[in-house]
């Protein structure tokens, strides 16, 4: 079970590690914030302060086709914040 699914790379989570030193992901819906603590530590080699975590609802959508009105729902996303220690940092784009 992967608890890290993929880093948030938007205009404002990038400003947010870069002066506040805080990152963000997609986690698993199950763990909790002590797994998602763990997993950052062991991936990044860095140190983490603090998790706060959210849980996004679903997103309802409706499309209309030649079949007739279709409705459809996304999955409940958890999203983590980590505030990591001063003087460490994770790269994101050394990947790519």
């Amino acid at each position: 079970m992967s608890l890290l699914i993929k880093p948030i790379i938007t205009e404002k989570a990038t400003n947010d590690s870069e002066l506040r030193n805080r990152y963000s992901f997609i986690v698993n819906r199950e763990a909790n914030k002590i797994q998602i603590k763990n997993a950052v530590q062991e991936k990044y080699n860095v140190t983490v302060q603090k998790v706060r975590t959210q849980i996004y609802g679903s997103e309802r959508k409706t499309k209309f086709t030649k079949r007739g009105v279709q409705r459809t729902k996304t999955n409940i996303k958890k999203k983590a914040i980590i505030d990591i220690q001063d003087g460490d940092s994770i790269d994101f784009y050394n990947n790519l």
